[in-house]
């Protein structure tokens, strides 16, 4: 087996040389590596300073997050164990960061006496997106190189910066602006060190410089990102080890960090981080798809509708650098559609996040026309007009006349049959479902409907182009709601109920955010429109007639023109952003219950986070069976990145695992029984949760038959 680490040696300078695809994970094998080259240079008395660097376009990628909770993952060398060696070297040693150094990448770098970059490098320590913190040195070795400021808003964001900001802190010491190879720039930077005697240095000897940190300082830090952190762990964490490289030495500052680390990997909130992680990268390989399926190539792309859906979209082409025509047959919605999309883009600009040049490409980008003559050429076109079918079949008859051969055509329905809408075309094989949530320049996920008919190069063009435009794409299979809006309805469904049953607005939304959702349900359907969901019901009649409770609250609610925050009024009072309760809601509740003879009780907490998340558990069962949803990672996926599911619980059907599915399969038969003739019509188990409590298996173990 060839060595991932391979060791030249140039005029007394020992180039260290990491070549492990694609992202110089360190596994046990690059650690070993390393380790063996390192205690070569050392012993060559030929040897007077060391080069580590990467034979690919990154510097190293981190951990490999593969061997968490395995042998390989403790075996020595460990990582802690190897940057410690190399921080405590007699030899200088220096960091050749070409690309990204990230994580334990970027703990390596920082155990190195100098760190010498490309001015397109960015360094970041992503660990807290994970659920765990850095744990080789990286809350110990920053601080004290860079200050706790910068530390801290990096640690805790895992978000990376640019060489520019980490020269600027001290994360790193020259930025080579040369013409020469950076190879060379580097080893002429490591000669310059020996000729001026710079000396070795470590860690060990500095403290954290804290004259800039005024008194509270990481209280105040801790309220200021408590939002973005909200019900998760491991941020606090991070600015514990932090505040303990400001009081402790390195040795026993690295001792408190491995502590905390040891905790948070263990931690259920990890472990539920970390299946999201990895789920993302399962939800682009789809069964019975050939992973090297040539692609079609998208150099162009139409919206069809200018409202604030089809802006939105527009905007994630528009980011890309893709052209994008934005056509809408009603020349005054246009202009306007448009003048929102630049309105965006300026008010990003005022925030600092675009520049003013930025804005006018991005702008320069965009065609609009109200005529289909305009997008005859382009590669894919997204129909996003309103949820009606006849509305939208009329627009793919039109597309199918118009649109050159081997266009993608797509609609972004939330609900409706995509193989129905395929069916007016002559093309079926390039019609597609790309379902995008709003806000749709902000929301990751993108939900693909593949047809019947939909052909694998048309779905995994779409697949590569979602990920092009930044989006968290998840393949489902057609049924009404698909995966997301199916799952929602029992969710929603319960939590209407429980409001004739005796709970308010208020207990539903608190429960539900305390479990750690984005929104209660009530706030959310103010939020979203209650007219919007109940012109959605009406297109699943069928489905939801034989209950007369079904929503009726919000029946009443949209009859009243109570549609939430855009009338002023819904399950709520609005006055701005300023959410009040409304006594009349409760009047509405309890007059509804007696009309449906619903005796009203007193409601806990617990049974509103079963019934609405259990039942929604449930739903997923029933999709995963029918094979709606490839795996159950990937309805995990759909939650979490696109209806608020806390990341910490790693989605419903991580959730479930974690529970234990016996456990939601006992209280779903209880709900069925003590509710009577409702827990009868709704709370009857799916049969593969029955299945796999039976054959002592999780979700997470269950393949779904693609046949």
């Amino acid at each position: 087996m060839t060595s991932p680490v391979s060791t030249n040696i140039v005029d007394s300078i020992a180039i260290i040389t990491m070549d492990k695809p694609p992202v110089n994970g360190l596994g046990h094998a690059l650690r070993s590596g390393l380790l063996d080259a390192f205690q070569a240079a050392t012993e060559n008395s030929a040897v007077d300073a060391m080069v580590i660097t990467s034979a690919g376009k990154l510097f190293c990628g981190g951990a490999d997050i593969t061997e968490f909770g395995s042998p390989a993952a403790g075996a020595e060398p460990s990582l802690p164990t190897l940057v410690n060696l190399i921080e405590e070297s007699a030899k200088p040693v220096v960091a050749a960061i070409n690309g990204m150094a990230l994580g334990g990448g970027l703990e390596l770098a920082l155990a190195c006496d100098y760190r010498f970059a490309l001015p397109s490098v960015k360094i970041g320590l992503p660990e807290v997106k994970l659920g765990i913190l850095p744990g080789a040195g990286g809350t110990q070795r920053l601080p004290r190189l860079a200050g706790v400021k910068f530390s801290l808003e990096l640690i805790t964001s895992g978000a990376p910066v640019n060489a520019s900001k980490a020269l600027q802190a001290g994360a790193i010491d020259q930025i080579h602006t040369k013409e020469s190879p950076f190879l060379d720039a580097a080893i002429a930077y490591t000669k310059e060190l020996l000729a001026k005697q710079s000396p070795v240095r470590s860690c060990a000897t500095l403290s954290v410089d804290t004259s800039d940190i005024e008194e509270g300082y990481f209280d105040n830090f801790r309220k200021s990102i408590a939002r973005r952190n909200r019900g998760l762990i491991a941020a606090e964490h991070c600015i514990q080890a932090v505040e303990a490289a400001c009081e402790l030495p390195l040795k026993e500052g690295l001792k408190k960090e491995g502590e905390l680390f040891e905790i948070l990997v263990n931690s259920y909130q990890s472990r539920s981080q970390r299946h999201l992680f990895f789920a993302e990268r399962a939800a682009t390989k789809i069964p019975g798809v050939d992973p090297r399926t040539p692609l079609r190539s998208i150099n162009k792309v139409a919206i069809i509708g200018s409202g604030t859906m089809g802006g939105g979209i527009a905007m994630n082409f528009l980011n890309a650098g893709i052209s994008t025509v934005l056509l809408d047959l009603n020349a005054e919605a246009l202009e306007r559609g448009v003048g929102v999309i630049r309105k965006n883009y300026e008010i990003s600009a005022k925030k600092g996040r675009l520049s003013e040049a930025q804005v006018e490409e991005r702008m320069a980008l965009l065609q609009q026309t109200t005529s289909y003559d305009d997008i005859k050429d382009v590669d894919l076109v997204i129909e996003a007009v309103f949820e009606n079918m006849e509305i939208k079949k009329s627009v793919f008859k039109t597309l199918d006349e118009v649109c050159k051969p081997g266009a993608i055509l797509a609609s972004n329905t939330s609900t409706l049959d995509v193989d129905e809408i395929a069916a007016v075309t002559k093309r079926p094989e390039d019609v597609i479902g790309l379902h995008f949530f709003s806000p749709a320049n902000v929301m990751r996920l993108l939900e693909i409907v593949r047809g019947a008919k939909t052909a694998d190069d048309a779905l995994l063009t779409t697949v590569k182009i979602a990920q092009a435009i930044g989006k968290v794409p998840v393949v489902v299979g057609v049924c009404f709601g698909f995966v997301g809006n199916r799952m929602l309805e029992p969710y929603g469904r319960e939590a209407s109920r429980l409001l004739l049953e005796g709970a308010t607005p208020a207990q539903i939304d608190r429960v539900l955010t305390e479990f750690g959702m984005a929104m209660g349900y009530c706030s959310m359907i103010d939020l979203a429109g209650i007219d919007v969901g109940y012109l959605t019901r009406q297109g699943n009649l069928e489905n939801i007639a034989h209950d007369p409770s079904y929503s009726k609250l919000s029946d009443k609610l949209y009859a009243l023109d109570r549609y939430g925050q855009k009338t002023g009024r819904g399950h709520y009072l609005y006055e701005g952003r300023e959410q009040k309760e409304d006594p009349e809601v409760l009047e509405i509740a309890i007059a509804t219950a007696a009309e449906l003879n619903i005796e009203r009780r007193e409601i806990s907490d617990q049974e509103i986070v079963e019934r609405t998340i259990y039942t929604m558990i449930n739903e997923g069962a029933q999709i995963l069976d029918e094979g709606i949803a490839s795996r159950s990672s990937d309805c995990d996926l759909v939650y979490t990145n696109g209806y608020g599911f806390p990341i910490g619980r790693g989605g419903p059907m991580q959730f479930a695992d974690e529970s234990g599915l016996d456990v939601i399969l006992k209280r779903m038969n209880h709900y069925r029984t003590s509710l009577g003739e409702y827990g009868e019509m709704w709370f009857k188990p799916a049969p593969l949760l029955e299945k796999l409590v039976a054959e002592g298996q999780e979700f997470s173990q269950y393949v779904p038959n693609q046949s």
